[in-house]
């Protein structure tokens, strides 16, 4: 059984209840003393005055009677008798419970009063200017940051790993990337920003075969067949080497190359081919399923998460980080925005009202059990001593009020009584 905690505070509070209880208990007998004077001096003759004193007195042990039977009843069953619906709380415990979980549900937990609620708080204007000042901002980045360091060091690497490389491999698979190829090729040539690469690769071609001479016309003589003389295998070597060069150093020259033209002409096509050509398309994504199938490229791409959780958390250990800085102005501007943008400052309230409102009615049975099985859980006992400690207090002034206001009324009564009787 879960109780409440009985506390220090809770036993100084119970013996302030003490004191209050005796006060209470002390007045009831100074009436009932009152009372047994009153009736002894109003039939010894002492005058008319002592029948109005022993009707109040009366009427005021009647009025504490009764409200400390109802006091009493709350919490316990007066001077132990199964008098019924006595001992309220401790045997009405888990109905209490019940209603107040359903009075809550219906008055506090309805859209209504959710959204009414929120609209008169003004949260989007609020918001902002609570962000819009630096020390704010800087609390939430700061609290951002932790957040964002402590997920990242419960997430497992080899589960985020496994989840990221499935969920690229499988992205990549299910794109097709021929068309995009195509249409990105395509404006690299339109925009001939194709022709940087084709100079380096003149330029390199070039610097290659002039330190690389005579494996080149080695290569040449190697091929020939072996009934040639060796001398013709050494000039037609040279020749060959001699054309190749000069060919390549044209091409690296000259920028309207008849090769470059040919270059470019077989890339335009080849960008169309990507984007209209099936057989073409269909090469690609074999190509493509073969690199994604590749170790290499699965290591790749499972360890990018290594080297983008690495980041992540230097930048947000690091309060001058770009990271950091930039959520910080974020903030800031929204804060702004949010403090003077009527419309943002609706369509946020309005955000926060529909969450409200969905979060009630979705989850409000889930809301109010906690508190039905709460009190359900509790002690009776304890939780009967536990409310009487905090409340009993102020229950015992309504036996001293009855006990007053009983006295006057009876006074009252056998006043007007003994007025119309003459």
């Amino acid at each position: 059984m879960v109780s409440f905690s009985y506390t220090a505070a809770d036993e100084e509070k119970s013996r302030g209840v003490r004191r209050m209880k005796s006060l209470a208990t002390s007045l009831l007998l100074v009436v009932a003393v009152i009372y047994a004077l009153a009736t002894w001096a109003e039939n010894a003759g002492w005058g008319a005055w002592a029948g109005y004193v022993a009707a109040a007195a009366e009427a005021g042990m009647v009025g504490a009677l009764a409200d400390w039977f109802a006091v009493t009843a709350l919490f316990r069953r007066p001077l132990g008798l199964p008098i019924p619906h006595t001992a309220i709380i401790p045997t009405k415990k888990d109905q209490l419970g019940a209603s107040l979980g359903h009075f809550v549900g219906e008055n506090f937990l309805s859209p209504d009063v959710v959204r009414g609620r929120l609209a008169a708080l003004g949260i989007g204007r609020r918001l902002g200017e609570w962000l819009a000042d630096p020390a704010h901002a800087d609390r939430v980045t700061a609290e951002a940051s932790t957040a964002l360091r402590g997920a990242l060091t419960v997430l497992r690497d080899s589960d985020v790993q496994a989840v990221v490389g499935e969920a690229i491999t499988r992205r990549a698979e299910a794109a097709e990337i021929a068309p995009g190829l195509g249409k990105t090729l395509e404006k690299i040539v339109s925009d001939g920003a194709h022709h940087r690469a084709v100079d380096l690769v003149c330029t390199r071609a070039h610097d290659w075969l002039v330190t690389h001479g005579d494996s080149v016309m080695d290569a040449v003589q190697g091929g020939a067949p072996g009934w040639t003389p060796r001398f013709v295998d050494k000039r037609i070597g040279e020749r060959v080497y001699k054309e190749l060069l000069r060919f390549v150093t044209e091409m690296r020259d000259m920028p309207a190359h008849p090769a470059r033209g040919a270059i470019d002409r077989f890339l335009t096509d080849f960008a169309a081919d990507l984007q209209a050509d099936t057989d073409t398309r269909a090469r690609v994504e074999r190509l493509k399923s073969d690199l994604l199938a590749r170790p290499e490229v699965q290591d790749i791409i499972a360890s990018a998460w290594a080297s983008v959780r690495s980041l992540i958390i230097a930048a947000a250990e690091d309060d001058r980080s770009q990271l950091r800085l930039r959520a910080r102005a974020s903030l800031i501007s929204l804060g702004n925005r949010l403090s003077t943008d009527a419309r943002l400052q609706s369509k946020v309230e309005g955000w926060a009202e529909d969450a409200a409102a969905y979060v009630v009615t979705t989850y409000r049975y889930e809301i109010t059990s906690l508190i039905t099985d709460t009190v359900a859980g509790w002690d009776a006992t304890q939780t009967s001593k536990k409310i009487e400690a905090n409340i009993g207090r102020d229950l015992q002034f309504i036996r001293i009020n009855g006990t007053v206001v009983g006295a006057l009324a009876g006074l009252l009564i056998y006043t007007i009584s003994h007025g119309v009787g003459g």
